[in-house]
C-alpha cells in the first residue's frame, strides 16, 4: 500500500522529532549549596552574642599641655641676654643651661658682699683685739661685748646679701654679673621669648622659657547642653588626631567641668592622655570618642558579618557546609566592630560568615 504524504507535514514531523529529542533543562530547585574545602579555608566565622550596648558621643577637641608637667620659666633678675643655648623644640635635661644674662643687680650684690666681707676682716680683728685687752685686765667687759655683737652684725649682713645673689642669679652667678637660667626638669622647650641682646625685667609677667614633659597631654573638649547626661568622669574615650586619622590614642574622662561657657553654652571635659611616640603636639585637633557602656545588653554580631542591599541588612549564617542560610537583619545600632541587632533576628551561638559572605550571597541566591 502506498502513502503519499505531503511536504508540509513532512517538515511538521521532522520539527516533531527535533523538539523531542532536545534536552530539558535542569531543575535546581531540591539541590543544596555546598561550600568547597577551598572556599572552607578562605571564610571566617564568628558567633552571635549579647554584649553591652556602646552609647558613643563624638566630640572636637584639642591637645594642650599637662600643666602638672609643665614649667614656665621667668628671668631672676633685669638685664641684657647674653646667650641661649638651645631652641624651640629642644630636648633639655634637668639642671641645663638655657640662657646666660647680664643682670647690674647681681653685679651690685657681689660688690656688697665684698665690702661686708672686708667689714667681717675689721670686725673680727676688733673683736679679736677686744677680747685680749678684756682678758688682761685693760678694757672692760663691755667693750669685748660690743666687739663681739659689731662682728656677728657683719657676719649677718653678708649672709644676707649671700642669700640675695642666690635668690637673684641663683647658684650660677658670678661677680660680672652674669647668671644662667637652668631647666628644672627633662622635658621639651615648648616656648621660647628670648633672642641673644634683648633686655629682661623681672616684673615683666611674661616667662622666658616654657619646658614641658611632653610624654602626658590633656585633650579639652566641649560638650554641649543636650549632650552633658552622656559624659562623666572615669568614661573611657578614643582619641584620633586629625594629623594622624589612622592612630588611635585610649584614655579617660579625668574631669568633668562645673559650669558652661556663658558663650557657647558648652561644658569642658578633660582627658588625660599618655602621649606614645610624642605625636601629640599642644594645639592640635583631635576628635574625641567618648564611650558609654552603662547601657543594658543586646544581641550583637560582628559589624564585618553585614551584606546590605537595597537598604536592608542580610547576614549568611553557617550551620554545615550543606547548610548556609540568608537572613535579614534589622540593625538597633552600630558600634565600631559590633553591631546590634533586634533579638529574634538570630539566635545565640548562631555561626555567621564574617569574610567572602558576600560572594556566597551571591551564590546562595542561585539555589
Amino acid at each position: 500500500m502506498n502513502f503519499k504524504i505531503s511536504i508540509p507535514v513532512l517538515c511538521m514531523l521532522v520539527w516533531a522529532t527535533a523538539c523531542g529529542s532536545k534536552e530539558q533543562p535542569q531543575d535546581n530547585t531540591n539541590k543544596k549549596y555546598v561550600i568547597s574545602d577551598t572556599m572552607m579555608n578562605m571564610i571566617q566565622l564568628d558567633s552571635v552574642r549579647t554584649s553591652t550596648v556602646v552609647d558613643q558621643l563624638t566630640l572636637t577637641g584639642s591637645v594642650s599641655f599637662n600643666e602638672n608637667n609643665v614649667v614656665n620659666i621667668f628671668p631672676r633678675s633685669s638685664g641684657q641676654i647674653v646667650s641661649t643655648t638651645v631652641s624651640l623644640g629642644d630636648f633639655v635635661h634637668r639642671g641645663q643651661v638655657l640662657a646666660v644674662i647680664k643682670s647690674a643687680d647681681v653685679a651690685g650684690s657681689y660688690s656688697d658682699l665684698n665690702s661686708a666681707n672686708a667689714d667681717i676682716s675689721i670686725s673680727k680683728r676688733e673683736m679679736e683685739s677686744a677680747e685680749n685687752l678684756y682678758k688682761n685686765g685693760i678694757s672692760s667687759e663691755r667693750e669685748y661685748v660690743e666687739a663681739k655683737q659689731n662682728y656677728q652684725k657683719t657676719l649677718a649682713q653678708a649672709n644676707r646679701i649671700k642669700a640675695q645673689i642666690s635668690i637673684n642669679g641663683g647658684s650660677g652667678a658670678t661677680q660680672s654679673g652674669n647668671y644662667t637660667l637652668t631647666s628644672p626638669i627633662d622635658g621639651y622647650v615648648v616656648a621660647k621669648n628670648a633672642t641673644t641682646g634683648a633686655f629682661i625685667r623681672s616684673d615683666d609677667a611674661k616667662n622666658i622659657f616654657t619646658v614641658s614633659n611632653l610624654s602626658n597631654v590633656w585633650v579639652n573638649a566641649n560638650v554641649y547642653e543636650s549632650d552633658i547626661p552622656k559624659v562623666k568622669q572615669g568614661y573611657s574615650v578614643k582619641i584620633i588626631p586629625m594629623s594622624y586619622p589612622d592612630k588611635v590614642f585610649e584614655g579617660k574622662i579625668e574631669k568633668v567641668g562645673d559650669v558652661l561657657d556663658p558663650e557657647n553654652k558648652s561644658m569642658a571635659v578633660r582627658i588625660s592622655l599618655a602621649n606614645k611616640d610624642l605625636l601629640l603636639k599642644p594645639e592640635m585637633f583631635v576628635k574625641v570618642i567618648v564611650e558609654n557602656t552603662e547601657g543594658s545588653t543586646a544581641t550583637c554580631i560582628p559589624t564585618s558579618s553585614l551584606i546590605s542591599v537595597d537598604s536592608k541588612n542580610y547576614v549568611v549564617v553557617f550551620n554545615a557546609k550543606d547548610d548556609l542560610q540568608i537572613v535579614e537583619v534589622h540593625v538597633i545600632k552600630k558600634a565600631d566592630d559590633l553591631t546590634f541587632i533586634q533579638a529574634e533576628d538570630l539566635k545565640l551561638g548562631q555561626k555567621v560568615v564574617t569574610k567572602y559572605q558576600s560572594l556566597l550571597f551571591e551564590e546562595l541566591q542561585k539555589y
